[in-house]
């Protein structure tokens, strides 16, 4: 037995030793590599052929048949449609009051007699006499409406007086009227700016401005409200960083008075900044015509900056000339290309008549009554002192600003929150002393992420009782208000 178990061991070793120095000889290598090549060409060669054969193959389709009537009412009976708007919420429920009176400086509101503040009637021209007389002189001469855009059989002469009339004023070539305010950024923005270009927009902006920003699908960035350093730190990368940026069109887009915070922009540091990094400047002037400078011509006037450094200005006519509609302003280049590319002049019925004689004869009003601007700078000063004390709230916006911009002094933790103690206390000068006054209650879509508050707009018609009726009611209201959170 010993001796068979030596046997097969002697057997082994040697069978080992053997294919050892087989493979180690140079032939056997070359052989065995051979094979591996060969292998792998052989399998990488069929997956070939299958894909070849896979993708040569028509895709399966089930044999079709027509559905039973039973089939397609248990197809219908399942089917549940997306729903075409959200659920309604409480706070969609709101009804907002309703005015039965003009919006001048004292209106009515269901059935009572209050101090409007709410209004952006900055110079008292609702209800103006001689604004009423063009009017009615419009209507009888021209209608109602125009029935057509302008680049068709939509324009008649007095828009073109009107517009003549807004560059006369504020010394630029030439300017174009739209036929609604928001319209207005919502088609000069697309206009010039599109798919690819730069536009740095101060994050304060109203909802006009986001809309004409989203229409252009240009790359968005915005910078911290009013803030000048934020604003050289993204013209800067843009500038430095990006040379492919130096080839786009580049705007900077502001509003001179900031619907959103009653703040006023540094237009100063705006040009010097739009200067260096080669920028152009879209501003939008819709609280400040009419308002700022000493003649009211807006944030250019008071900034002693020519306008023609603003290479768009923009402003709605619905504010400080009590009318309706929009213009734009500025070089006769830049408005021949919008009376061509402009969607808001191209494709919407123009500005009724009356609205576009109503405005012409505002800053015709305007230019013989300088005092108007200097009364609306006095009330302004009257009424932020008058607010400056009242506890629990804080003045927010500039004091040479018509828009008194109220926000908490301490939050509540959330805009929704911080939004309902302000339409409470809002609610209870109306309801107490009669002091019709607004929150910035936003649209939900509304990006702007600034604090909520409440807004009060000066005009010059207010008088002096009704700026003290006004902080006189928020000293004793808004601590009810907190104390009864």
């Amino acid at each position: 037995m010993d001796t068979l178990a030596t046997a097969f061991e002697n057997t082994v070793r040697t069978a080992s030793d053997w294919v050892t120095l087989a493979f180690d000889a140079p032939s056997a290598r070359a052989v065995v590599f051979g094979v591996q090549i060969g292998g792998h060409l052989f399998v990488e060669g069929l997956l070939f052929v299958v894909i070849i054969f896979l993708l040569s193959q028509k895709s399966y389709k089930p044999p079709k048949r027509p559905l039973s009537k039973k089939e397609i009412d248990e197809l219908c009976d399942e089917w549940v449609p997306e729903p075409l708007i959200p659920p309604i919420t409480e706070e969609m429920k709101y009804e907002p009051p309703v005015l039965q009176s003009a919006a001048g400086p004292h209106t009515r509101i269901n059935g009572k007699e209050v101090i409007n503040f709410a209004s952006a009637n900055y110079l008292g021209f609702v209800g103006h006499e001689k604004i009423l007389e063009s009017c009615t002189k419009a209507v009888e001469k021209y209608g109602v409406g125009s029935c057509g855009p302008r680049g068709f059989y939509g324009t008649i002469d007095v828009h073109l007086d009107c517009e003549a009339r807004i560059a006369k004023f504020l010394g630029t070539s030439d300017s174009i009227l739209y036929a609604y305010g928001l319209s207005t950024m919502f088609s000069i923005i697309p206009a010039f700016s599109k798919k690819g270009d730069i536009i740095v927009a101060d994050e304060g902006v109203h909802w006009g401005i986001q809309n004409g920003l989203q229409l252009s699908r240009s790359t968005i960035v915005y910078y911290k409200h009013n803030d000048m350093e934020s604003l050289r730190s993204i013209l800067e990368k843009f500038t430095q960083k990006n040379e492919r940026a130096k080839k786009l069109r580049r705007y900077i887009v502001a509003e001179a008075v900031y619907q959103n915070s009653g703040q006023i922009a540094p237009l100063d540091e705006i040009v010097r900044l739009k200067e260096k990094y080669r920028f152009r400047l879209i501003l939008d002037e819709s609280n400040s015509f009419g308002v700022l400078g000493s003649s009211g011509r807006g944030l250019t006037e008071h900034c002693r900056i020519p306008i023609e450094k603003v290479d768009i200005v923009t402003a709605a006519m619905g504010n400080a000339l009590a009318a309706e509609g929009g213009f734009c302003t500025g070089s006769a280049r830049v408005i021949d290309h919008q009376r061509l590319s402009s969607s808001g002049y191209v494709f919407s019925a123009s500005l009724p008549p009356y609205l576009a004689s109503a405005a012409l004869t505002a800053v015709d009003v305007l230019e013989e009554n300088l005092d108007l601007i200097t009364k609306l700078k006095k009330n302004v000063a009257t009424l932020h002192k008058g607010l400056s004390d009242v506890h629990g709230l804080e003045i927010v916006s500039d004091p040479q600003s018509p828009i008194v911009f109220l926000r908490l002094r301490n939050s509540t933790g959330s805009i929704k929150g911080d939004l309902q103690v302000l339409e409470d206390i809002a609610d209870r000068v109306l309801k107490e002393d009669s002091i019709f006054c607004v929150t910035s209650k936003r649209s939900t879509i509304d990006k702007c992420n600034l604090a909520a508050g409440i807004r009060l707009f000066v005009s010059a018609a207010h008088t002096e009782s009704d700026l003290v009726k006004a902080y006189e009611s928020f000293k004793r209201a808004t601590p009810l208000v907190l104390e009864g959170q």
